[in-house]
């Protein structure tokens, strides 16, 4: 679906903006461009409402609160830096409330977290704008089905933007329709989690939405039921999840009517590529539209080498720990799940450009040299990835750069855009997977061994692997760009050793939960979901694995970046996980006053 060019804003009703205002008098006021109810009640006008209710799935908006890499769907900084994905990158100074997300040192005014809310929130009230509509339509444009269509494409994105938030703070306001400023209700608190709720409104959009749209970044019945039992695996109700996941593996299909299926590891993140069969629901981009390339990706606009493609701005970098992850025990060709991190993968650390250097020749997964770009392997069809060259601030970032949002050289021209006029090449038409069909495979095998068959398990977990080991889906040694075959030959780039699992490996819950975690991190590095899987599995939040389990986890990524030789980054020799406290993030201070005290603050902050 062809978002609003410039992410106008179309609101119903002033006062369904009250989580997004902070000033009573602005309230008061008539919003400039705004459009009345009566002039919205006939159909064209609930199917603009619902438009705009869209726009925000990407999580940024023209003329929001904040820059859009704060508040991007993408979650890089909040899911894969807060994590042990990435580091921040770029320069320590650059973006000091990043770096305190990354330095585990943030507070209630860090000024990234409140346009966040808002941004979820506004969006949170455009799709109950079009509830709110709905009954003011007496023209007869309206059919029965019309309006049960509208109302639970509204009702899934209610849920899509509350669970955003929930995945960040937990406990949250939950805001209806009923909700408005002048009904003098909008000060709800955020006493309980609200999975609940989330998991009703996508259960509600699932009975009633079409097995397929017209569009394709349009919810169909499949998307809102991935999302339902994603909030019940959150809300730990492993059976119910279970029984929705057989579901979807049975007959999912995408908006467009294409059955779920692996295609192509790297065709999830191509450009010209997007909405394949893996894409269960795919958060829209566009470049080259007319809105100054602001339909883009916009949540990752800084993350791009210092180098290389759009040679800005060098945020976003693959951490030593998500590198050593990928390695694999030479004979069986399974993860190294207790050692990997022994030892660093062969890296350019501290190497001049000048310098001869050789990529290691250990045994890899595949899925590595398609997450991230590491000298002397192709970057995509780039050429060699040079090394320091790319890096902004290799010392104080690290050798890696990312990849999985970046477009291919060839594609450069229809794939990239300036963004808002003044970051040439920054706009990318790397549309966002918010869950593709790997996401469901591994789903459902943490189901299947929380309450079902660690065999089913297994099986699950080696079809994503079977992928990884398809040789023709690897990345193959670079030539030249000007041969006829693209510059690449029929031998890989790597030492690329993937295996399956033996029904051995699946001896009991605790060994298969660990190796369906790895296999997670595997397939799913760098694209935002890490910090919310780990929060997902402590015990803190009702997990399977134990309080203090993320702690664990990052707290021992933490020590072991420290120990990187060449590597004096400043921000982790101060940061430190607190059990008990990070596994949240703090509510804006800016929200808590505006609800007068009702909203109350996480523990620990």
């Amino acid at each position: 679906m062809k978002k609003l060019n410039y992410k106008l804003i179309i609101v119903g009703s002033v006062a369904t903006l009250a989580f997004s205002m902070s000033c009573k008098k602005f309230l008061d006021k008539t919003p400039t461009g705004s459009l009345n109810t009566v002039v919205l009640a006939n159909k064209a006008g609930v199917d603009g409402l619902l438009i705009g209710a869209y726009a925000l799935v990407d999580g940024v908006y023209n003329g929001q609160l904040g820059d859009p890499w704060r508040t991007g769907t993408d979650n890089w900084i909040y899911g894969s830096v807060a994590a042990d994905d990435a580091h921040k990158g770029s320069t320590p100074g650059d973006q000091p409330s990043a770096a305190d997300i990354e330095a585990r040192t943030m507070g209630a005014v860090n000024d990234y977290l409140d346009p966040k809310w808002r941004m979820n929130f506004a969006g949170v009230q455009r799709a109950n704008d079009v509830i709110r509509e709905i009954p003011m339509v007496k023209d007869g444009s309206l059919t029965a089905d019309n309006i049960a269509q509208a109302t639970a494409e509204a009702r899934f994105l209610r849920g899509f933007y509350h669970f955003e938030l929930a995945k960040l703070w937990r406990n949250v306001p939950y805001a209806d329709e009923t909700v408005t400023y002048d009904a003098g209700n909008y000060t709800i608190g955020n006493p309980t989690p609200i999975w609940d709720k989330i998991i009703a409104d996508f259960a509600a959009a699932a009975a009633v939405l079409p097995a397929t749209q017209p569009q394709v970044g349009r919810a169909n019945k499949w998307a809102a039921k991935a999302f339902q039992a994603k909030a019940l695996m959150y809300d730990h109700k492993y059976t119910e999840a279970l029984a929705i996941f057989k579901d979807l593996i049975a007959n999912g299909v995408t908006a467009g009517g294409a059955k779920y299926a692996l295609g192509k590891f790297s065709n999830n993140f191509n450009p010209s590529t997007k909405n394949g069969p893996e894409g269960v629901f795919v958060v829209q981009t566009s470049v080259k539209d007319g809105a100054n390339g602001l339909n883009g990706n916009a949540g990752s606009t800084l993350n791009f080498g210092a180098g290389g493609p759009a040679t800005c701005c060098g945020f976003f970098q693959p951490s030593f720990s998500l590198a050593n992850a990928y390695k694999t025990d030479a004979v069986t060709g399974l993860p190294l799940l207790d050692t990997y991190n022994n030892s660093d993968i062969k890296n350019d650390q501290g190497v001049s450009e000048a310098s001869p250097f050789t990529p290691t020749t250990e045994t890899l997964d595949s899925r590595l040299d398609w997450t991230v770009g590491r000298r002397g392997i192709p970057f995509l069809d780039w050429g060699l990835h040079p090394g320091k060259a790319w890096a902004r601030d290799q010392d104080d970032g690290g050798p890696y750069t990312a990849m999985k949002n970046i477009y291919y050289q060839a594609a450069q021209a229809t794939t990239s855009d300036t963004y808002g006029g003044w970051a040439a090449n920054q706009s990318t038409a790397n549309s966002y997977n918010a869950i593709r069909y790997a996401d469901i495979i591994l789903w459902a095998a943490e189901c299947e061994i929380e309450v079902g068959s660690l065999e089913n398990a297994r099986i699950y977990v080696n079809q994503i692997r079977t992928r990884a080991a398809d040789a023709t889906g690897w990345v193959h040694t670079y030539i030249d760009a000007t041969k006829p075959t693209g510059g690449y030959t029929s031998t890989p780039a790597a030492n690329y050793k993937v295996g399956l699992y033996p029904v051995t490996s699946f001896t009991d819950k605790a060994a298969a939960r660990k190796i369906v975690q790895f296999e997670r991190r595997l397939e799913f590095g760098m694209e935002g979901h890490r910090f919310f899987d780990l929060q997902r599995w402590d015990g803190i939040t009702g997990g399977p694995m134990g309080a203090g389990f993320m702690g664990t986890q990052i707290n021992a990524y933490l020590a072991h970046e420290n120990a990187v030789p060449n590597f004096p980054i400043l921000l982790l020799k101060q940061a430190k996980f607190t059990v008990g406290k990070n596994e949240l993030y703090p509510i804006p201070q800016a929200q808590i006053d505006i609800t007068a005290g009702n909203i109350k603050q996480n523990p620990g902050y």
